[in-house]
């Protein structure tokens, strides 16, 4: 089953690095359904998949808060852009706060992706990268863009406080542009960086917190929290379920 399931993520173009965390491709080739755990990672999964029993369709997810588990279909093909925060603003032109935890389907047509294209990685790379650098905003509040940088170099341990110091935004409004935007606080979701980030440890083995946690205990609770098992069994990852452990792992 491990060979009939595979995966491969790219990062993105330069020019669109700040709206576009990676690109990628998964594949279920076998006959039978390939069980997964989706885990919060922080980024907004634009999927375009196709399989067996379902017909070509596009898929926007939202935010994850907690872990889910899920069954990729057999002989599904999958092409997906992994968009960071800002890029739902300023690219999907959209509010994602009414999707946490869930998806809707996009028109069949959007972006113009047909059904032939996901066949292709490098194809649908190209074509996705050039749909988003037509989209690319003239200008970008520099706030939420230094904001947003300040998030991700830290892997969410800077205060919210601090960073609003930092960016000349008032605590109020972040809350209220992440509420209104992502469907959370800045908080949660710097809390869902932070395990993420621990998640680069625990896929080599590294059991411990390196990160801002209280103690050990505290660590233990967080990665039960967002992936549902405990560091040393998710450290295990058995039949790759957690597919961004695999991704971690292998890099």
């Amino acid at each position: 089953m491990e060979n009939d399931f595979t995966y491969v993520f790219i990062e993105p173009d330069k020019e669109i690095a700040d709206f576009v965390e990676n690109l990628g491709t998964f594949q279920n080739l076998s006959d039978e359904a390939k069980e997964v755990v989706i885990i919060p990672d922080g980024r907004i999964d634009l999927f375009f998949s196709q399989s067996a029993s379902e017909s070509f369709h596009i898929t926007l997810l939202g935010l994850e808060t907690y872990p889910e588990q899920r069954f990729i279909a057999p002989h599904t093909n999958a092409f997906v852009v992994s968009f960071k925060p800002l890029a739902v603003e300023y690219i999907l032109n959209t509010s994602i706060a009414d999707l946490l935890n869930i998806g809707k389907e996009l028109s069949p047509d959007f972006w113009n992706f047909k059904a032939d294209d996901i066949k292709d990685f490098s194809h649908c790379c190209t074509k996705a990268t050039q749909k988003i650098k037509e989209l690319l905003p003239l200008k970008v509040d520099e706030r939420k863009r230094k904001l947003f940088e300040l998030v991700y170099a830290s892997k969410g341990e800077m205060s919210v406080q601090e960073l609003s110091e930092k960016t000349g935004w008032s605590s109020r409004q972040i809350n209220r542009y992440f509420t209104k935007q992502l469907g959370l606080s800045l908080k949660a979701y710097s809390t869902i960086l932070r395990f993420r980030a621990s998640l680069e440890h625990i896929a080599q083995g590294r059991l411990f917190p390196e990160l801002n946690y209280t103690d050990q205990n505290h660590f233990i609770k967080e990665v039960k929290k967002f992936s549902g098992v405990a560091p040393k069994e998710l450290s295990k990852n058995e039949n790759d379920r957690f597919v961004l452990l695999s991704v971690l792992k292998g890099r």
